[in-house]
């Protein structure tokens, strides 16, 4: 009679003591974002946070979810994997706090083909690090193998955090008004959005390395794409003690066409002046050598801007000195007007590229 084979779930390329090794390596790394709030360590079923007495007095809870889309194969390409989870991170806690939201947890959720041990940690270390920049604890987290998914030393990311916020001071763009002026707070560079169309005019249309040198950058490829998202939370947080901010808009996704529109109410128009702010070099590269249309780039680039405060006139100046002494670079790029009936353009840019 023939012996059969035995077979384990290791040879089918899912090692569960490699998972084992890489949560004890990184319970270091979680901890240290663990403040009050947090009643257990990374490794049970769930994380658990307790609300308490924060303070509110009708507290809202305030969620986000998203990922860092194909700037994850540029890390690849650089083999620069410990700042990629700081964009993670931003990419979530920057859109709670426009809510005037704090962030109060983060959770990860990690894909690969086959554990890379020392890559896994590298971005765990990033995604901690998010979490301490922007006062939130990360409690938890998914690690899923999944050969035949994904190629070999691929992976992917998502996360999730959940914020709270004062229900009457939630910030919804419900009190703009006609004179509001626009301050545009300055970005790290691309954060992570359009790099699909990044990579295909630096790779595929001008066929560089990420280790070429641009004089431009004054840096490489590579290290100029995978500079980190900027977070906001604690400038924004910060401001809001102290001065009332009408609308904030994460200058993510669809750049400034699609994401302006989203919060302004009724009748209101927002007038935007390109030359209002220092474009860094990366924008007009790519709009230079890969032709890009510049209503695309606005509709696909932060151009420089990251997060947008929409506030009243009469307190613009000492917002943007507050900003300022918070070690942000804002700039006046705007204003509210009013919208003509039948006008459906919501937005207008005024000196292109």
């Amino acid at each position: 009679m023939d012996q059969k084979v035995t077979s384990k779930y290791s040879q089918a390329g899912v090692d569960i003591d490699k998972g084992n090794e890489f949560v004890s390596r990184i319970k270091g790394l979680v901890a240290e974002t663990h403040g009050r709030g947090v009643l257990n360590d990374i490794g049970g079923f769930s994380g658990l946070f307790a609300i308490g007495n924060a303070g509110y007095e009708d507290p809202v809870l305030i969620s986000s979810t998203d990922g860092v889309g194909t700037k994850l194969t540029v890390a690849n390409l650089c083999n620069k994997h410990d700042t990629i989870g700081i964009d993670l991170v931003a990419m979530c806690v920057n859109d709670v706090v426009v809510s005037g939201a704090k962030p109060l947890f983060f959770l990860d959720y990690f894909a690969v083909s086959s554990l890379d041990l020392d890559v896994a940690t590298e971005v765990v270390r990033g995604i901690a690090k998010g979490c301490i920049i922007s006062g939130c604890a990360l409690i938890g987290g998914e690690t899923a193998e999944m050969p035949g998914l994904y190629r070999p030393g691929d992976y992917d990311l998502a996360g999730f955090v959940v914020g709270i916020g004062e229900r009457n001071k939630i910030i919804d763009g419900s009190d703009i008004r006609v004179g509001d002026k626009i301050i545009g707070l300055a970005s790290s560079g691309l954060h992570s959005n359009g790099y699909s169309l990044v990579r295909k005019i630096f790779f595929d249309e001008l066929a560089m390395s990420v280790n070429d040198q641009v004089p431009e950058f004054g840096c490489t490829v590579g290290e100029e794409l995978i500079k980190p998202t900027k977070i906001y939370v604690e400038s924004i947080l910060k401001v809001l003690r102290s001065y009332t901010i009408n609308g904030l808009i994460h200058n993510t996704g669809g750049g400034f066409i699609d994401n302006v529109p989203r919060i302004l109410p009724g009748g209101c128009k927002a007038i935007i002046q390109a030359d209002s702010w220092d474009v860094p070099p990366i924008f007009t590269y790519l709009q230079k050598n890969g032709n890009i249309p510049v209503e695309e780039m606005y509709r696909t680039f932060n151009m420089g801007i990251g997060m947008m405060a929409l506030v009243s006139e009469n307190e613009v100046e000492d917002i943007m000195q507050q900003f300022s002494a918070l070690g942000e670079k804002p700039f006046l790029i705007g204003e509210i007007t009013a919208a003509e009936k039948g006008d459906e353009e919501k937005i207008v840019i005024e000196e292109g590229l």
